[in-house]
């Protein structure tokens, strides 16, 4: 056996590996262009942010403000232009 053999050593009886926790990621509300939502969050959970009980609100205006510009924007599109 040459000195680079190195052998593990046995783990202690009755020891169970724990379940590894899920990495936190950045959330949509706390995205910046230097960490992007969905990417891993390096400095763990931002104190004081409180998960939103109501995204479908947000989802919701988010629809409306969107078929409110469509319908803007198909009424500019048949304004008649007078020069």
């Amino acid at each position: 056996m040459s000195e680079h053999d190195v052998t593990p050593e046995p783990a202690p009886v009755g020891h169970k590996p724990s379940a590894p926790e899920p990495t936190p990621v950045v959330g949509a509300g706390d995205a910046t262009w230097g960490q992007p939502a969905g990417s891993a969050l390096l400095d763990g959970a931002p104190a004081g942010a409180p998960a939103d009980p109501n995204p479908e609100k947000k989802v919701g205006a988010a629809f409306a403000g969107g078929l409110g510009l469509a319908v803007f924007l198909k009424i500019l599109a048949k304004r008649k232009h007078v020069r």
